[in-house]
């Protein structure tokens, strides 16, 4: 039988909070949780998902739950894959064997993290470190930056841009374009707010 609205949010609360804690939550933290009435009936759904196979639980423990196999199971198909086959190398000059690998590249680290965020590029300010117009980036959210970090910069609380980032002296800062046609922005270091950090380039060629 397929789970009600009720029980599959007592299964992802319990699985979130496992998640978070280290170890299953008691009854009282699910009742709690899920501002439901009674422990009652936090005890009713536990018994439907433990005959529906989908929790275990030992006896007379408050802590004593344990997702099973099944809902492991389904929520592996249910999310897409963070992974892509890494198949080889190949030259971009003189030609090379491909050689195929049991490899994989993994994005968990950029999916995963709530503090990851894209955006478009517009302009070509910084087409020498290869970022292009149309690019897509992903950033990591921080307030602060290093020397040479290519950051999200919001200027005078009004302009935001894409620059490499340094400190100068005098309390000033130098936000660097990657392009030798354009001078760099200096500004003083109060005025400038770093929003975000590079991690990576995308750029779709269809």
């Amino acid at each position: 039988m397929p789970l009600t609205k009720r029980q599959k949010q007592v299964l992802d609360f319990i699985a979130h909070f496992q998640d978070e804690n280290g170890y299953c939550p008691s009854y009282e933290e699910i009742a709690h949780g899920l501002e439901l009435a009674s422990l009652a009936t936090v005890h009713k759904h536990i018994s439907a998902l433990e005959g529906k196979a989908y929790l275990k639980r030992g006896f007379n423990q408050s802590r004593s739950l344990e997702l099973a196999p099944k809902y492991l199971q389904e929520q592996r198909r249910s999310k897409p894959s963070t992974e892509i086959p890494l198949l080889g190398r190949i030259a971009a000059g003189t030609p090379v064997e491909s050689v195929a690998q049991r490899e994989t590249l993994n994005f968990a680290e950029f999916t995963a993290n709530a503090n990851t965020f894209a955006l478009e590029v517009r302009g070509n300010s910084m087409i020498d470190d290869h970022i292009c117009d149309g690019d897509l980036i992903l950033l990591e959210k921080v307030s602060q930056a290093r020397d040479g970090d290519i950051v999200v910069a919001l200027v005078s609380g009004s302009d935001t841009t894409l620059k490499r980032f340094y400190r100068e002296s005098g309390d000033q800062v130098r936000l660097q374009p990657a392009n030798s046609t354009l001078k760099p922005i200096l500004v003083p270091a109060r005025e400038v707010q770093i929003q975000g950090r590079l991690l990576a380039v995308l750029r779709k060629y269809r």
